[in-house]
Protein backbone atom coordinates (compact mmCIF):
# COMPACT_ATOMS: atom_id res chain seq x y z
CA UNK A 1 0.00 0.00 0.00
CA UNK A 2 1.24 3.07 -0.94
CA UNK A 3 1.91 6.25 2.26
CA UNK A 4 -1.74 6.94 2.96
CA UNK A 5 -0.17 10.31 4.27
CA UNK A 6 1.59 11.61 0.79
CA UNK A 7 -1.76 10.13 -1.27
CA UNK A 8 -3.88 12.34 1.13
CA UNK A 9 -1.88 15.02 0.55
CA UNK A 10 -1.86 14.88 -2.80
CA UNK A 11 -5.61 14.97 -2.53
CA UNK A 12 -6.08 17.92 -0.75
CA UNK A 13 -4.14 19.62 -2.99
CA UNK A 14 -6.18 18.90 -5.67
CA UNK A 15 -9.03 20.15 -3.40
CA UNK A 16 -7.90 23.99 -3.16
CA UNK A 17 -8.85 23.91 -7.15
CA UNK A 18 -12.59 21.88 -6.37
CA UNK A 19 -15.82 23.77 -6.14
CA UNK A 20 -16.99 24.00 -2.09
CA UNK A 21 -20.03 23.03 -2.99
CA UNK A 22 -19.18 19.65 -3.93
CA UNK A 23 -15.97 19.72 -1.63
CA UNK A 24 -15.98 19.55 2.37
CA UNK A 25 -11.98 20.09 2.08
CA UNK A 26 -12.71 22.96 -0.37
CA UNK A 27 -14.95 24.89 1.58
CA UNK A 28 -12.78 24.79 4.42
CA UNK A 29 -9.84 26.45 2.42
CA UNK A 30 -12.40 28.89 1.61
CA UNK A 31 -14.01 30.05 4.81
CA UNK A 32 -10.28 30.40 5.36
CA UNK A 33 -7.39 29.19 8.48
CA UNK A 34 -10.13 30.42 11.00
CA UNK A 35 -12.03 27.90 10.33
CA UNK A 36 -9.54 25.18 10.02
CA UNK A 37 -8.03 25.87 13.29
CA UNK A 38 -11.99 25.78 15.04
CA UNK A 39 -11.86 22.36 13.39
CA UNK A 40 -8.40 21.30 14.73
CA UNK A 41 -9.38 22.63 17.90
CA UNK A 42 -12.36 20.37 18.11
CA UNK A 43 -11.01 17.41 16.80
CA UNK A 44 -8.37 17.96 19.37
CA UNK A 45 -11.04 18.24 22.32
CA UNK A 46 -12.80 14.62 20.73
CA UNK A 47 -9.53 12.91 20.63
CA UNK A 48 -8.86 14.04 24.31
CA UNK A 49 -12.68 12.58 25.15
CA UNK A 50 -11.94 10.08 23.82
CA UNK A 51 -8.60 8.56 25.24
CA UNK A 52 -10.60 9.77 28.98
CA UNK A 53 -14.24 8.48 28.33
CA UNK A 54 -13.82 5.68 25.19
CA UNK A 55 -12.27 2.69 24.28
CA UNK A 56 -9.33 2.00 21.64
CA UNK A 57 -11.46 2.09 18.29
CA UNK A 58 -12.98 5.33 19.46
CA UNK A 59 -9.53 6.96 19.98
CA UNK A 60 -8.26 5.77 16.49
CA UNK A 61 -11.17 7.46 14.90
CA UNK A 62 -10.75 10.71 16.44
CA UNK A 63 -7.00 10.60 15.59
CA UNK A 64 -7.56 10.25 12.15
CA UNK A 65 -9.90 13.13 12.17
CA UNK A 66 -7.17 15.37 13.53
CA UNK A 67 -4.62 13.87 11.70
CA UNK A 68 -6.80 14.78 8.77
CA UNK A 69 -8.06 18.40 9.86
CA UNK A 70 -3.86 18.73 11.04
CA UNK A 71 -3.09 18.05 7.01
CA UNK A 72 -5.79 20.42 5.70
CA UNK A 73 -4.12 22.74 7.58
CA UNK A 74 -0.66 22.13 6.47
CA UNK A 75 -2.01 22.15 2.90
CA UNK A 76 -3.86 25.52 3.55
CA UNK A 77 -0.50 26.85 4.93
CA UNK A 78 1.75 25.31 1.55
CA UNK A 79 3.65 22.89 4.00
CA UNK A 80 4.21 19.71 3.04
CA UNK A 81 4.63 16.52 5.01
CA UNK A 82 8.23 16.47 3.59
CA UNK A 83 8.87 19.33 5.62
CA UNK A 84 7.69 17.89 8.80
CA UNK A 85 9.49 14.80 8.36
CA UNK A 86 12.38 16.45 7.82
CA UNK A 87 11.82 18.58 11.51
CA UNK A 88 11.32 15.44 13.41
CA UNK A 89 14.21 13.73 11.87
CA UNK A 90 16.59 16.91 12.79
CA UNK A 91 14.94 16.32 16.21
CA UNK A 92 15.91 12.71 16.28
CA UNK A 93 18.42 11.41 18.94
CA UNK A 94 18.06 14.89 20.78
CA UNK A 95 16.39 15.16 24.30
CA UNK A 96 13.11 16.92 24.28
CA UNK A 97 14.22 18.98 26.62
CA UNK A 98 17.35 20.23 24.72
CA UNK A 99 15.31 20.61 21.70
CA UNK A 100 12.77 22.77 23.71
CA UNK A 101 15.71 24.72 25.27
CA UNK A 102 17.59 25.52 21.50
CA UNK A 103 14.28 27.04 20.69
CA UNK A 104 14.36 30.49 19.69
CA UNK A 105 12.31 32.48 22.19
Amino acid sequence: MDNILNTLEKILEERKSSSEDKSYVSSLYSKGVNSILEKVSEESEEVIQAVKEEGRDEVIHEVADLWFHIMVLLRHEDISIEEIELELARRFGVSGHEEKASRKK
